[in-house]
């Protein structure tokens, strides 16, 4: 068997964050681009499966900036073959993308596709549910385990009110992954050394982008608050100050 898992790298939110001069999208030059938590929760999941079952799992991202690191650190986490596949400005949005990624999988014959269920430039969760179109698959999102059961991926899939469900799906299909069946391993600098000379090849397919019809009309920072009072002092100090602002909003 063979899996494929979708990577992307995304805007980190923990950075200070400016919008382009038209305000229909964040200034990417300086801000720096971390991997989509739960793309790397998908990852986990297929290295579990290849663990359990033998499967051959190839990560797959767009190529851009800050790529072929974050591709080396999934082989170094337990990936076969990694690929970044060239895209133009035309596939902007998960949508866009479906049929490229849906190209890039038929090439390298895959049986399973896992992604991440959400990103921070997708938050509606499009990317599975368009790739499964694309590929004509079953899809199922909002899964935090997968299983393989003889032809089928059993899946736990997670409904509001804390339920549940487990879900048989024939192969092949695509999943949304929200959590792995266990966290994310721990991958050692010297590992990470030992790859930095591997070449991370380019896998080209021929695919035209989606067409979304939808545009940004406009986006906009959140309003900065007052901020917190930061209280000064040693421990008998601090401790005086806080029992006095707990009398005056008349907590104690």
């Amino acid at each position: 068997m063979k899996i494929a898992v979708i990577l992307r790298l995304t805007p980190d939110l923990t950075e200070e964050l400016e919008l382009t001069e038209d305000g229909r999208d964040i200034d990417r030059e300086w801000i720096g681009l971390v991997l989509n938590e739960f793309d790397d929760q998908a990852l986990e999941q297929a290295v579990l499966l290849k663990e359990s079952t033998g499967a051959e799992v190839t990560a797959l991202t767009v190529d851009g900036e800050g790529v072929e690191r974050m591709l080396r650190a999934a082989l170094a986490r337990g990936a076969d073959a990694v690929y970044r596949i060239p895209a133009g400005e035309a596939f902007a949005s998960s949508r866009a993308l479906a049929p490229l990624y849906a190209a890039a999988v038929r090439r390298i014959g895959a049986d399973l596709v896992l992604t991440g269920v959400l990103a921070t430039d997708d938050l509606h969760g499009e990317l599975a549910p368009f790739l499964a179109a694309e590929l004509g698959w079953r899809q199922a999102s909002a899964v935090s385990d997968v299983q393989i059961v003889g032809v089928d991926a059993v899946v736990r899939q997670e409904y509001s009110g804390g339920r549940s469900a487990r879900l048989a799906i024939p192969l092949p299909a695509v999943i949304g992954l929200q959590t792995a069946s266990q966290p994310p391993r721990y991958v050692s600098g010297s590992r990470l050394r030992d790859l930095l000379k591997v070449e991370v090849p380019e896998l080209a397919v021929d695919a035209a982008s989606a067409a979304t019809g939808i545009q940004p009309a406009v986006l906009a920072l959140p309003q900065r608050g007052a901020g917190a009072d930061m209280i000064e002092g040693n421990g008998g100090q601090v401790a005086e100050k806080l029992h006095a602002i707990l009398l005056e909003k008349g907590l104690v």
